[in-house]
């Protein structure tokens, strides 16, 4: 098969807090006097799970205002502080939540700029579609690689998350590609793989922790695995 356009996920696909999302939220708990290890949160971080599947299962918008987007993570991060037994106080979250949205705490996965190069020069199309807030284009621009990305399909701007279809149709439909000929990579099955699977495109799952062995989906461990998959 011969494809003529690539889409990425986001968060944990492109891009990912600096240095790892346990490292930084350690971090700020113990600038706020609570002595927590980043082995904890890494530990810990399956207690929300829940409630981004719960999301998922009722089309949940939670990044298409700031509001939303406060009110969805002061949620998850309460979740998270209290499993850990610290008191999930407005201040304290508000704290963690700013953490969260200083561009200055993101990076690209190592792997990631080679590989677009690569795909760019092979004359591929290549696409972002991400449920995430509107300053994705923002980190993409400080993160040197927004030129990559013709189509920027991102939810805090376009009112619509996935697993929406209408998500994946709107990006094939700005780049003028058809779904047999698209590839759409992401790390979650409910969000990425099952949906782009639904409208024809061809999902990749990047597992870059190992967290889903058994998933029914090609899957690779590194973007470099990438342009195997297509052929390259």
């Amino acid at each position: 098969m011969t494809y003529t356009a690539v889409f990425f996920d986001a968060g944990e696909t492109l891009v990912h807090p600096h240095p790892t999302f346990p490292d930084l939220f350690a971090r700020v708990l113990r600038r706020e006097g609570h002595p927590v290890d980043a082995d904890t949160v890494r530990e810990r971080i399956h207690v929300v799970f829940d409630r981004f599947k719960q999301a998922a299962d009722t089309n949940e918008l939670w990044t298409t205002s700031p509001e939303r987007s406060r009110r969805f993570w002061h949620e998850v991060y309460g979740i998270f502080l209290g499993d850990l037994g610290i008191a999930p106080d407005e201040g304290l979250i508000d704290r963690v939540y700013a953490e969260f949205t200083d561009l200055a705490n993101y990076a690209l996965f190592e792997d990631v700029p080679p590989v677009l190069e690569k795909l760019r020069g092979a004359g591929l199309k290549l696409g972002v579609v991400s449920n995430f807030e509107e300053w994705l284009e923002q980190l993409l621009e400080e993160l040197g690689v927004i030129g990559y990305f013709e189509v920027r399909v991102i939810s805090g701007l376009e009112g619509l998350e996935k697993p929406d279809p209408r998500i994946f149709r709107l990006a094939m439909e700005r780049a003028g590609v058809r779904p047999e000929g698209s590839v759409y990579v992401g790390d979650n099955p409910e969000f990425d793989v099952g949906p782009a699977a639904a409208v024809g495109m061809l999902p990749v799952l990047i597992d870059r922790r190992d967290r889903f062995p058994d998933a029914d989906a090609i899957r690779i461990a590194t973007m470099d695995e990438l342009p195997g998959v297509l052929g390259l």
